[in-house]
């Protein structure tokens, strides 16, 4: 069998097991091993180095840092922090339009900084901020959206769990990454409040007309005001630490997650709670890492099949115009978006077209970015938006259906579409603040 014979099966095979509903894990791991036994005309060997892959996977030092971040994420939200930021900044917007949605916004942005997880905002903020907004006569498409929409912040804003599964596979410096997403993310963020803030004037009865301008502010309590500082800190230091070469993400993980559970203990969360944020983040964590562990299963076959070679060689079929390679990589993204989490898209790809954006010269801190937006844009759209679908779990209300997240998601993954090309036309915006460490 020829290379590309052999490479368009490895595609079919995987393929075919992922439309059959195998989890991606097993679908790699056995496209994997079997593939790898083919090539090496050994069952045996084939074992034998896929058992090397996977020790070398998980001895190494990176991977610690995806699950000390998630339990940093986890311990603040148990400990009511989230809430907290979500009354401050709500309180300090005071009759600005729409200010609740943007409350949301500026909400998920910072809780984004802590828990690296779309997923886990998305949660968040549907039992924090949909019945605050819905009291105050918010449409509940315009309330939906918003929560479905910024959560998509998360996944951009440094600690995400993205950037890490991206530097991990693609051998990238995970600080630079993280950085890298600050400027990408504040600007996401920018644009999303914006545009609700011009849909609040035009259309005012969307955001609770007059009574969004005339409901009570409480003053914050010292509760409230400890767990909103106590998480502006914990982001500095994090972020500083990284930024200014003090930590590794890894160290930095660890003290963030140390900091979170004082946090936690100062604002009196119960030892069941606290229990129950480490068993969250082994569920979260663990299967992740084993998705981790196939990829680099997966990457060695693309490297010994010479896999990578006749994708490369596919694009090039359609020239040497850098911004039509863009083109295509991004809808493959915004389509596998519809159907599949984020980290087993990028375990997918990332292998494949990280090389052929590195062989027409673009900046692969550029490119990561670029890719995770435009795979994070395909989390809120239908049939399978995962960020919809999380917001309709959370919510208990029956009138809060899906076509009405989905709908109301709309706007935010035009806008995160947008956002891809504006980098792919200057990837300074995501390339300047690494330049600088």
């Amino acid at each position: 069998m020829g290379g590309l014979e052999f490479a368009l099966s490895i595609i079919f095979i995987l393929l075919l097991l992922i439309l059959l509903s195998v989890p991606i894990v097993l679908a790699l791991g056995v496209t994997s091993f079997f593939g790898l036994a083919y090539l090496v005309g050994n069952f045996d060997i084939a074992v034998s180095l896929l058992a090397n892959t996977a020790y070398e996977a998980i001895r190494n030092y990176v991977f610690a840092v995806i699950p000390l971040f998630v339990l940093m994420g986890e311990l603040i939200s148990k400990s009511g922090a989230a809430k907290d930021l979500y009354v401050l900044i709500n309180n300090s917007l005071k009759r600005i339009p729409g200010r609740l949605t943007l409350a949301t916004v500026i909400g998920n942005a910072i809780f984004g900084a802590v828990t690296g997880v779309s997923i886990a905002s998305a949660a968040a903020f549907s039992r924090i901020a949909y019945p605050e907004m819905i009291s105050q006569g918010y449409n509940k498409t315009v309330s939906l959206g918003s929560i479905a929409g910024s959560a998509s912040l998360g996944m951009l804003i440094p600690p995400s769990i993205l950037l890490i599964v991206w530097g991990v596979i693609a051998e990238i410096s995970i600080g630079k990454l993280f950085v890298a997403g600050v400027i990408p993310g504040i600007l996401l963020a920018l644009m999303f409040g914006i545009f609700l803030v011009i849909f609040a004037i035009i259309k005012p009865g969307y955001f609770g007309g007059i009574n969004d301008q005339n409901n009570t502010i409480n003053k914050s309590s010292k509760s409230e005001i400890i767990g909103s500082v106590g998480v502006v800190i914990l982001i500095l230091i994090v972020l500083g630490g990284i930024w200014f070469g003090i930590f590794t993400p890894t160290e930095s993980a660890g003290i963030g997650a140390l900091f979170a559970l004082v946090l936690a203990i100062v604002k009196k969360t119960s030892w069941r709670e606290i229990a129950s944020a480490v068993l969250e983040t082994g569920k979260i964590s663990a299967p992740i890492l084993f998705l981790l562990i196939a990829a680099q299963m997966y990457a060695r076959l693309l490297a010994m099949g010479g896999i990578t070679g006749v994708v490369e060689n596919f694009f090039t079929y359609f020239g040497n115009d850098l911004l039509t390679i863009l083109v295509i990589m991004v809808l493959t993204w915004f389509i596998l978006g519809m159907f599949i989490d984020s980290v087993s898209i990028i375990l997918l790809t990332v292998p494949l077209f990280t090389p052929i954006a590195n062989s027409f010269g673009y900046d692969p801190i550029a490119f990561a970015i670029i890719g995770i937006v435009a795979i994070e844009a395909g989390l809120l759209t239908p049939p399978l938006g995962l960020c919809v679908y999380t917001v309709k779990g959370s919510i208990s209300d029956p009138e809060a259906t899906l076509s009405k997240i989905f709908m109301g998601s709309v706007p935010y993954w035009i806008m995160l579409i947008i956002l891809v090309f504006i980098i792919a036309m200057f990837p300074s915006v995501a390339t300047w603040l690494p330049s600088l460490m």
